[in-house]
């Protein structure tokens, strides 16, 4: 991936037109970035992407499940969504193990480590002998379908970060990585115009910017008492990390990718509910088990995986997706990951502009469409499932244009 960080060096002069800055190139970043480069008005040179990890899509945006609450073709079918990024059908199935009440809500998903099952999809109940061959049920456990065929898909939501970024700069947005804001200035006028930043070397320049948009995940909070150390207000973001595993299985392998991707969402008697999404490519995304007092570290590659989480998760892989009758182990772990889903406690996300009254010491910017700081930030488990929408309302926000969505309840 390029550094533009060294190939646009310091801008001493910022431009007088619009430039738009993005903080953050995950999921919701990129996503807004694309949509904003095809706007048609905006010019895509004068959109920057900021990233200060120095590892692209390290926390929630490349570790997350990838789960589709709302079927969304459109992209897919225009892209080859299923070779770029794994898109595919699939079906929401519950499971409890030995019967158990798989009755726990998203808000328990949040405060006790629950279940969002309740939440994936219409929960018409079509049998309980159904599921995917990768599961392995014993008398006595209960699977239902609860997200019909046709309203949840899948995706791989590192290959679909990817997918976005990709595009963006192949429209011309520029990527800063890896760089972090340190500082706003502005003109003569008192308003906005630049956004300083430190490349990891030390290097210090200046991006262009009328327009900000903080969509730093889990780290938006800090990101915005940085650059607006004076604001009276807070972003009420904060993080939930959760750990996960990537495993490949006999019983899911390309061949068997055409009857389309399941999502498991299952109730323990240990008491926590682990997620198991099939994935195509011949992967098994396991999670569920997450940890509210993990601290959020300085960026998402210092985060330290707790070696005893993730063998509890691979105990439950081989316990849901193992031989059963059998010591002898036919899974791989690919992969081992820890991420910060960014949350809130009401658990919708903010997607607004922060009115420049409240971003503290007399700080403007430019009138509406020219000017603005918004923020995307804080959508839970659901991140990737409304990355798309996210991004689209964001550039029509930020363009001064009619929504696609009602979002004035998702304000601070």
């Amino acid at each position: 991936m390029q550094d533009l960080s060294r190939t646009f060096s310091v801008f001493t002069n910022p431009a007088e037109t619009t430039s738009t800055v993005i903080l953050g190139a995950g999921i919701i970043g990129c996503a807004s970035a694309y949509y904003l480069s095809r706007s048609g008005t905006t010019k895509p040179d004068t959109i920057h992407l900021v990233e200060a990890c120095p590892e692209l899509f390290a926390s929630a945006s490349g570790k997350a499940a990838g789960f589709l609450a709302a079927d969304c073709t459109e992209l897919a079918e225009a892209n080859n969504g299923k070779g770029e990024w794994g898109y595919s059908r699939s079906t929401g199935t519950s499971f409890a193990e030995g019967g158990q009440n798989r009755g726990a809500k998203g808000g328990d998903w949040l405060g006790e480590g629950g279940s969002r099952a309740e939440m994936a999809g219409s929960h018409e109940v079509v049998g309980d002998k159904v599921g995917p061959a990768w599961l392995t049920r014993r008398e006595g456990d209960e699977v239902q379908t609860i997200g019909a065929h046709d309203s949840v898909a899948q995706v791989d939501p590192l290959r679909l970060s990817r997918f976005l970024l990709k595009e963006s700069l192949r429209e011309g947005v520029r990527l800063h990585h890896p760089v972090r804001a340190v500082r706003i200035s502005t003109n003569e006028a008192g308003k906005m115009s630049a956004v300083r930043v430190r490349h990891e070397n030390g290097m210090e320049y200046k991006i262009p910017c009328t327009r900000l948009l903080i969509a730093a995940g889990a780290w938006s909070q800090r990101v915005f008492e940085t650059l607006f150390p004076s604001s009276r207000i807070e972003l009420p973001v904060s993080q939930l990390a959760g750990y996960s595993l990537v495993v490949r299985s006999p019983r899911w392998s390309r061949e068997h990718e055409g009857g389309g991707c399941h999502a498991v969402f299952a109730t323990m008697r240990e008491g926590f509910s682990p997620e198991m999404m099939s994935r195509v490519g011949g992967e098994i995304y396991v999670a569920g088990l997450n940890d509210p007092e993990l601290a959020l570290p300085g960026l998402a590659t210092d985060a330290k995986i707790d070696q005893a989480s993730t063998d509890e998760l691979k105990a439950t892989a081989e316990k849901l997706l193992g031989r059963d009758g059998t010591d002898i182990s036919d899974l791989e772990v690919v992969r081992e990951g820890l991420c910060f889903r960014p949350v809130t406690n009401s658990g919708s996300p903010i997607l607004t502009r922060i009115p420049d009254e409240a971003l503290g010491k007399g700080l403007a910017t430019a009138a509406a469409p020219d000017g603005g700081v918004f923020v995307a930030a804080g959508h839970g488990p659901w991140g990737i499932s409304h990355s798309l929408g996210t991004g689209k309302v964001m550039m029509e926000m930020m363009e001064g244009v009619e929504l696609s969505a009602d979002v004035r309840q998702l304000g601070l």
